[in-house]
């Protein structure tokens, strides 16, 4: 080989060298940006959780930032009250959002100076015990049976069972969710079973051959729950009867943040309300989306 092509090699494998080297640089400068970028911290209730997480390496993908998400059973007292709680903490170096599974009033957000970002209606179902024969119940029979009108299961076709009331009162000061069933907690029977939490009352009417309770579509059951939803008025629980207005009972799940939410923020909450992969996820639990690119 000539000199002039040693020379001109060497400086074909210099400049090989020294775009590999650039390379790496810039990778590893977003590595570090990334890194160097506090994790985006979600919380708050259950049955809206389920949404963020199951779309969360998406949205991890998205954003090119981790997110923290908070609320799985709604465990260590998280819920709704967490989830306004979590969304009021966001400051510019800690960036967060909550997430709720009832309606807030008027008035809380305008004195609690917060934004609210609803997702979906959710189909609030009514559950029996898988041995009790029942599958179908009239509004005014489901009504009846909570308020402590109806007592036996043989007075709706049943069998001669006494029927046990299962109630979780959750947000009593907040519109929706189970006062869709009957509007103020004095109105149910007494003697009932009231729960705090959602996997208690599976259990419970996993327990009692004769209860009856109530619980969101997005709860994942186990294969030792020994539940099953009914049809109200010949209908089931879906999203199509949710819309054609032929199930009664549903919540509302939403995002909340406060008004001066970053950027990145509204972005994982925009892509939760209107992209693609949430079609999915209510398709999946029978969610009725409220925003316009999620038919």
């Amino acid at each position: 080989m000539s000199v002039t092509g040693w020379i001109f090699n060497l400086r074909y494998h210099f400049l090989l060298l020294s775009g590999a080297l650039l390379f790496m640089s810039v990778a590893h400068a977003a590595d570090n940006d990334r890194q160097s970028l506090a994790s985006i911290v979600g919380g708050g209730a259950h049955f809206s959780w389920v949404i963020f997480h199951e779309l969360q390496p998406a949205l991890e993908k998205l954003l090119d930032r981790d997110i923290e998400l908070y609320g799985k059973d709604s465990a260590l007292g998280l819920g709704c009250n967490a989830g306004i709680k979590n969304a009021t903490q966001n400051t510019p170096d800690h960036e967060t959002f909550g997430f709720v599974c009832c309606e807030l009033t008027q008035k809380e957000i305008k004195e609690k100076k917060l934004q609210l970002h609803p997702l979906a209606h959710e189909p609030v179902l009514i559950l029996v015990n898988r041995s009790n024969p029942i599958d179908n119940l009239s509004l005014e029979q489901v009504r009846d049976i909570f308020r402590g009108n109806i007592r036996n299961w043989s007075e709706v076709g049943g069998e001669d069972r006494p029927i046990v009331v299962v109630t979780r009162l959750h947000c009593k000061g907040r519109p929706g969710h189970w006062k869709r069933i009957l509007p103020q907690a004095k109105m149910f029977r007494k003697d009932r079973l009231n729960v705090k939490a959602a996997d208690d009352m599976v259990r419970k009417i996993s327990d009692f051959s004769g209860a009856i309770g109530h619980t969101g579509s997005t709860w994942k059951f186990g294969s030792g729950d020994r539940i099953k939803p009914i049809k109200i008025n010949g209908y089931a629980a879906t999203a199509e009867n949710l819309k054609a207005g032929t199930y009664p009972f549903y919540r509302t799940l939403s995002a909340v943040t406060i008004k001066s939410a970053s950027s990145d923020v509204m972005t994982l909450i925009r892509e939760v309300q209107h992209g693609k992969a949430f079609r999915q996820i209510a398709q999946k639990y029978e969610l009725l989306p409220l925003n316009k690119n999620n038919p």
